[in-house]
């Protein structure tokens, strides 16, 4: 790449030069200043290192490997570490890990409300507040009065920690948290077709795929090193095909061979008309279908004919109006699927988070199932996780409302008493019925019939959909917030706060995209009197008399203990000892034994230790050894559009930013990034009155938001976009709160709106 460039005359924004080095090797990211951006680079250079450690990135799901540099007690410098998957890659945030543990707002000491407002206490004074509270509700209103609401950005130690504290102890199962918001319709998807959950490739299948089939995802800004990948394989192979499913020309649909600008939530018509495509081209594996699938329509078996009649009804010509794409279109992405060496699929929050987002995860699965590009290099279905933890932490943890350990569910006896002698409690310790998902969780604080509720590392008064209506059943609980930032939106509703360790001022492991654990190690101390979240849950464990079922209390400590529970189970990763993962690179699960190596493709027998099979597949998640095809239909929106609210919102990211800006929404380096923008056609924005940047009224049926507008032919005709990372324009009040049937995961990409120029807003 070029880096001759000039930022004079407009030909190079600030945030274009920041992406445009986010695609390069760490050692070039991390130069010296380049003009024009003298602010932003002048603090690269150079104070002295006294130490250098492997370690992971904070932020996305994609766990970039970094080195991270020590002095005097502080984290100075962050560079790629050259040995790990990201090889030496990282992006803006990436290299922004050395100054997150610096932002203002630090939260250094606990807080207590009192007369109406948070007030300095000492710890004591705040845990025996937190354990009168909550002992007093379990003791008044049984335990499912009271509820925890984690985050795929605690260590995995600490939500299994609090899982096993709140389900095995307190005894209930109100424990959930905000990967049901963003990750829960791709576990679904897995759980569903597969048996077990994670997806069953990894990040080395990208060297190998001849076709990308990228659904729902704006991977080069959301995950920008996996894309970086991505553009490895196409520079060394440009017959290499990329795919782009999106309603919005972004970043990535600029680079795609095809995009198809899709209407949100009709996900379920086009991959049906794609198998269709399939079927009528003669791209089907009989031998997949003869030995290694079944078929199902809901709970209702199903043949392979009922599916050829079923797809029937989906023909390219009858989507292409219902999807807004040409059906010359899906027929030519279909045969390129099919028809590839081997095809990946890659997707993320556009997919799964939908009405349908289930359904739709079940079909992408079916897509390689059915054409048998899976199970081999470059040939699999590829969910990839927004947070740093959300797989190993939560969804592995079985730290959800409906689930417990290693792929086990609370509604299954035998799951129960499983669980219940592994933690060596009573027989019916655990209550067989499962607790409230995320939204619900909220709903039952709406009504009163939730007590207590804490909340670890997440931000949900900004982050759930229709928003204004859950702010205000917080109000209602007694509500404990533990973070490391102060304030955030949440915390303004909290009783009690509880300042929290960030990142490598504690240890733990996280788990990314590819099932790879490893190792954060802890290399400085918190500032003020922040404690680690496990401290806060082992504590909180000793005051309720639960401390003797919590015997493990160092992350190490709690790590060997859940290990060893894997090992009963096809989660099995007994083998990754923290030995282990401070000297390797991390490691992919299952690894059952000390000396395996890990596992890059789930299912294989011969590659994956848990596939018994001598053929070419076990599904062994599935009692007969067989995947899921199911037979999906596409639903109306569950939010139409109507004359009255004409538009489609969807919401997303931006590539600097993360999640509702609690950590990088307090750097310097990020404060001219804006998020509080929508995206509006020109069409649209002719028809409604709306002047590029002038401020736009967003109107739902739940709510209204401010924001300013950006004319541009990158979003589809009918459909406007925005991020929700702004707590002062707070899109989340406007936007769906129906849940997937199945996984309960909420709809945020189809909320239908209006628009008006805000100074005509009444």
């Amino acid at each position: 790449m070029n880096l001759s460039f000039s930022m004079e005359s407009g030909k190079l924004t600030r945030r274009e030069l920041l992406q445009r080095l986010s695609a390069l090797a760490g050692g070039l990211i991390l130069t010296g200043p380049i003009s024009g951006c003298e602010g932003f680079w002048r603090r690269e250079p150079a104070i002295p290192v006294d130490s250098w450690h492997k370690g992971v990135c904070r932020f996305c799901g994609t766990g970039c490997g970094i080195m991270i540099g020590v002095r005097d007690g502080k984290v100075v410098d962050v560079k790629g570490d050259e040995y790990a998957h990201n090889r030496g890659r990282i992006c803006i945030k990436g290299i922004l890990n050395r100054e997150i543990l610096y932002v203002r707002d630090r939260a250094l000491y606990p807080m207590i409300r009192r007369n109406g407002r948070l007030e300095r206490a000492t710890w004591d004074e705040a845990m025996s507040l937190v354990a009168e509270r909550f002992r007093e509700a379990i003791d008044r209103y049984g335990p499912d009065s009271v509820a925890f609401y984690g985050s795929g950005q605690l260590f995995t130690e600490e939500s299994y920690t609090a899982n096993k504290l709140f389900k095995a102890g307190i005894g209930t199962n109100n424990v959930d948290g905000n990967p049901r918001l963003c990750m829960a319709s791709a576990a679904a998807g897995y759980i569903s077709v597969f048996g077990k959950d994670e997806p069953m490739g990894c990040y080395e299948d990208i060297d190998h795929a001849t076709c990308f089939f990228i659904t729902g995802s704006n991977t080069a800004d959301c995950h920008p090193i996996v894309w970086e990948r991505i553009m490895d394989r196409k520079r060394s192979r440009p017959e290499t095909v990329i795919i782009v499913v999106d309603p919005r020309r972004t970043r990535t649909a600029r680079h795609a061979d095809y995009h198809l600008a899709i209407r949100p939530g009709t996900d379920v018509a086009l991959y049906n008309a794609m198998i269709y495509e399939f079927i009528r081209n003669g791209f089907i594996d009989q031998d997949m279908v003869e030995n290694y699938l079944t078929f199902r329509e809901g709970d209702a078996e199903r043949t392979f004919e009922d599916l050829k009649r079923h797809v029937a009804q989906y023909t390219p010509e009858r989507v292409a109006p219902v999807c807004g794409v040409d059906a010359r279109q899906i027929e030519e992405v279909a045969y390129l699927f099919a028809a590839s060496e081997a095809t990946m699929s890659i997707w993320t929050m556009g997919l799964n988070q939908q009405a349908q987002g289930t359904a739709a995860n079940r079909l992408v699965n079916a897509m390689h199932l059915l054409t048998g590009h899976i199970g081999r290099p470059g040939a699999t279905p590829f969910s990839l996780t927004g947070q740093p933890n959300a797989g190993g932490g939560v969804r592995d943890t079985g730290a959800l409302a409906h689930a417990l350990p290693n792929g086990r569910v609370v509604a299954n006896p035998q799951h129960r008493a499983e669980m219940e002698d592994l933690w060596g409690v009573p027989r019916g310790r655990i209550s067989p019925k499962p607790g409230y998902h995320a939204v619900a969780m909220f709903e039952a604080m709406a009504r009163g019939d939730l007590k207590c509720v804490l909340i670890m590392g997440t931000n949900p008064a900004q982050s759930l959909p229709h928003a204004e209506r859950y702010r205000e059943a917080m109000q209602r609980t007694f509500l404990v917030v533990a973070d490391a930032i102060y304030p955030t939106e949440t915390a303004q509703f909290a009783d009690v706060f509880l300042p929290s360790a960030m990142w490598v001022e504690k240890g733990g492991v996280f788990s990314q995209s590819e099932r790879r654990y490893h190792l954060v190690p802890k290399l400085v101390e918190p500032p003020g009197e922040a404690r680690s979240d496990l401290e806060i849950l082992v504590e909180l464990a000793d005051r309720l008399g639960y401390g003797d079922l919590i015997k493990a209390r160092t992350p190490e400590e709690v790590w060997d203990e859940w290990r060893q529970i894997s090992a009963h189970s096809p989660y099995n990763f007994a083998g990754i000892t923290y030995e282990r993962l401070k000297k390797e690179r991390g490691i992919l699960w299952p690894a059952p034994t000390e000396d395996h190596p890990g596992t890059c493709r789930r299912y294989v027998p011969g590659e994956d230790p848990m596939a018994k099979g001598t053929g070419r597949f076990d599904f062994y998640g599935r009692p007969d050894g067989r995947a899921v095809v199911y037979l999906e239909h596409q639903q109306p929106s569950s939010d139409p559009r109507s004359d009255e609210y004409p538009l489609t919102l969807v919401t997303g990211r931006v590539y600097e930013h993360w999640h509702t800006l609690t950590i990088t929404g307090k750097l310097e380096e990020l404060e001219d990034i804006t998020t509080d923008f929508l995206v509006v056609h020109p069409r649209d924005a002719h028809r409604y009155g709306i002047r590029d940047g002038a401020p736009v009224l967003v109107e739902s049926r739940r709510g209204r938001a401010v924001l300013k507008a950006r004319v541009s032919t990158d979003i589809t005709p009918g459909v406007v976009f925005a991020p929700f990372h702004s707590p002062e324009a707070l899109v989340n009040r406007v936007v769906n709160n129906t849940v997937d049937p199945i996984s309960k995961e909420p709809a945020f990409k189809e909320s239908a709106v209006r628009i008006r120029p805000a100074s005509s807003a009444a």
